[in-house]
């Protein structure tokens, strides 16, 4: 049996690996107090019948009970094992701090010790262990969120449908079509359907919109059974009362981009511009790679602009490279950055992304660094002191939920926050130490973070870094889109993003 437990032998948290009752374990805890002799060097005492192993922690104990016929070496090296998993939850050794993560502890000591024998295992094992993540539970939550985006976006086009049943009755002089379902009367007018469509568009609550039916036909997809559906009630059941859901996602980055939420008001013709950076620094400085990577989608929901030309702006000076999809017309565009099909009797899909123009950006030019990073591990005694500062290069950006990852030394605590611009969390599971800013731009193109903590300057690395950018890198836009037919313009709108594949300081 191992427990935790104050000096007068009270117990904060108890794990038995055998079968014992309640009272036999208060009854061992109390007269643990009783038999310690302070005036020895060893940490073990016995008893007729039991052994206790024990070791001081602050204003604690961590006591291990066992049978005098087991072997003390064997039961020393279990004893410190456990104690090195303490630090591991807990940023205090402390009574409160104990309890609020029993639940964490009591787990890892399960990974220690099976059936009173002790498991051949370290503490990077134990960490795996306890960390393990359920395949099952990212495919339930990759379906959950699919379900979600198809439902807003169905939502979406149901409220341009009416908008543009409203506009068409408005042209021809007739009467708005009514909506039909509250009570016996029927609302129509236009302005009272325009009142009713604004708001379903304008409407981005978090609320889960009812899912879409499935197909009855066989799916390749992994079906999760009769425990996804318990699951799924069992959540919709929390909401109902009141509780925040909240689920996360493996990568950062794909977690910032849904932080930044579809256009309102999106157009017939829309333009989604996505670039992905790739960068890996030195911690003495020096750019060891940047590879940046761009792409115009093109979306086009109603056939009347589907025969249409992109007039793009090119401000890049950095040597980007372009290149423009088979079927547009690399001359038109080499010669008046016009994308265009090349058959101009042709028309662009409907109701489908599609990649016109990408462009590529690498090099190892310091300049071209976005937001540096600069990392300066000293040690001090026993422990590190860690100055990190960073400086956005590029003023033209304005950066979104920025996090600075550092990697901390695992078994030493929490580490002892100076000086910071922003806020921080750790990770003690992970060993990270997150720093993190809102946001980062022209105005606020420079912080710092200092801490301390034991350890050695190459437990500091390698830093990452993830963001996430309305606007993109390299300046391609798309500043006019026209009709084929005529040269009229055509109304659109865009979505900028630009976001982090890799951003490490090795």
């Amino acid at each position: 049996m191992l427990s935790v437990c104050t000096k007068a032998g009270k117990a904060i948290v108890s794990r038995q690996f055998v079968e014992m009752t309640r009272t036999r374990i208060e009854g061992l805890l109390a007269a643990f107090p009783k038999l310690m002799n302070t005036g020895k060097q060893h940490t073990f005492v016995e008893t007729e019948s039991v052994r206790y192993v024990y070791q001081p922690m602050e204003k604690l104990y961590m006591v291990l009970i066992t049978t005098k016929n087991s072997n003390i070496l064997e039961d020393l090296e279990t004893l410190r094992l456990f104690s090195r998993v303490i630090p591991e939850y807990c940023r205090a050794l402390e009574e409160n701090e104990i309890s609020e993560h029993c639940f964490d502890l009591i787990f890892a000591f399960d990974e220690i010790v099976a059936l009173g024998y002790r498991e051949n295992v370290n503490l990077a094992q134990i960490r795996t262990f306890t960390e393990m993540e359920s395949h099952e539970e990212k495919v339930f939550r990759a379906v959950r969120e699919t379900q979600e985006r198809e439902a807003k976006a169905e939502m979406r086009r149901k409220a341009k449908e009416l908008q543009q049943a409203r506009r068409d009755a408005e042209r021809l002089g007739k009467k708005a079509p009514g909506f039909g379902g509250f009570g016996s009367s029927a609302v129509s007018g236009g302005t009272t359907a325009a009142m009713i469509t604004e708001t379903i568009i304008e409407t981005e609550k978090p609320k889960v919109a009812p899912a879409p039916s499935r197909p009855s036909g066989p799916s390749k997809a992994l079906k999760l059974g009769a425990k996804g559906k318990e699951v799924d009630n069992f959540v919709d059941k929390l909401k109902s009362e009141g509780e925040n859901i909240m689920t996360s996602v493996g990568k950062r980055s794909t977690e910032a981009a849904k932080v930044l939420a579809p256009p309102i008001n999106m157009e017939s013709v829309h333009m989604k511009i996505e670039e992905k950076i790739s960068l890996t620094c030195g911690r003495d400085g020096g750019l060891q790679n940047m590879e940046l990577h761009g792409m115009i989608m093109l979306h086009i929901s109603d056939e009347k602009f589907a025969r249409i030309r992109l007039h793009v702006e090119n401000e890049d000076k950095r040597g980007v490279q372009l290149q423009t999809h088979p079927n547009v017309d690399k001359k038109l565009f080499t010669a008046e950055s016009q994308i265009g099909l090349k058959n101009p009797e042709k028309s662009f899909p409907i109701n489908s992304d599609v990649g016109v123009l990408k462009w590529r950006l690498q090099t190892t030019e310091e300049s071209f660094i976005p937001l540096t990073i600069n990392c300066w591990p000293s040690e001090s005694g026993n422990s590190c002191d860690v100055n990190i500062e960073y400086e956005l290069q590029e003023e033209s950006l304005e950066l979104n939920d920025v996090v600075i990852m550092i990697p901390l030394p695992s078994g030493v605590g929490a580490p002892v926050i100076g000086e910071i611009d922003g806020e921080y969390r750790h990770d003690s599971r992970r060993n990270l130490l997150e720093w993190c800013l809102p946001v980062i731009d022209a105005k606020n193109k420079s912080g710092s973070l200092e801490f301390s903590i034991a350890g050695q300057p190459n437990d500091f690395f390698p830093v990452q870094v993830s963001f996430i950018s309305k606007k993109n890198y390299c300046n391609i836009q798309v500043t006019k889109v026209t009709q084929v037919d005529g040269n009229s313009p055509v109304r659109f709108s865009t979505e900028t993003t630009f976001l982090v594949d890799k951003y490490e300081i090795l």
